[in-house]
């Protein structure tokens, strides 16, 4: 699977790039919640590494098939 996001990048919840996961209201309660993509405390910011936000969203991944991922 290509990858989305720029691996050597950090994402805000606040950039374009991250509404293909939802809104930054969504990212605040899986983050209180401990779900979603890793992410990084940096000060009182919040970001998300590149790389780990292509491996949550290769995790998502399903297979109508049934096919290994």
């Amino acid at each position: 699977m290509a990858d989305i996001f720029d691996s050597d990048r950090i994402f805000f919840p606040d950039d374009p790039e991250m509404r293909v996961l939802g809104s930054t209201e969504k990212l605040a309660q899986w983050r209180h919640r401990n779900r979603g993509p890793a992410f990084l405390r940096i000060g009182r910011r919040i970001g998300y590494h590149g790389s780990d936000l292509n491996a949550y969203l290769n995790a998502q991944r399903i297979d109508p098939n049934g096919e290994a991922a």
